[in-house]
């Protein structure tokens, strides 16, 4: 669901975080496919893969559900925008892991070496041995580096 929501938050960026209730309104119109003034698992899954976004019907439904106010099963307008406010939230979260991620990264991955090298430069002198123990803790797939992903459980934990 991440690339769903980096795409989807990154499409609807200007409509939430301009505070113009117009152009969202218009976003939440044309997610309303049938024009009953709600959004459904189903129009939110399809208007998703129209801009770009892929998002299963599982995922469309815990979104709904999730943000859901009525319990209906469905989503009105102030609960689309809090959908949309929440992805643009997440966005930003995701935006900032990737800025915190790239000063330490070195090809793509955190190794040891750049992981003791961006911990120097902050005043946190570590031997290689130390930081392959503090990467080892959070290397899901033993590879001996952190990938983006990796990184993103250490931040979140």
């Amino acid at each position: 669901m991440t690339t769903t929501t980096i795409t989807t938050a990154t499409t609807t960026n200007s409509c939430v975080s301009s505070s113009n209730k117009g152009e969202l309104e218009r976003v939440f119109t044309y997610f309303d496919e049938n024009g009953d003034g709600k959004v459904s698992p189903t129009e939110l899954r399809r208007c998703m893969k129209a801009v770009g976004g892929e998002l299963t019907m599982e995922e469309a439904e815990m979104a709904v559900r999730l943000s859901d106010s009525d319990g209906d099963g469905l989503l009105g307008l102030e609960d689309f925008t809090k959908l949309m406010e929440g992805m643009e939230e997440e966005r930003n979260k995701e935006s900032e892991l990737i800025g915190a991620f790239g000063m330490y990264e070195m090809e793509g991955y955190i190794t040891p070496k750049s992981l003791k090298m961006m911990l120097s430069r902050l005043g946190e002198s570590t031997s290689i041995d130390k930081c392959k123990v503090m990467i080892r803790k959070f290397d899901l797939n033993g590879d001996g580096v952190l990938s983006f992903d990796e990184f993103k459980v250490m931040m979140t934990t």
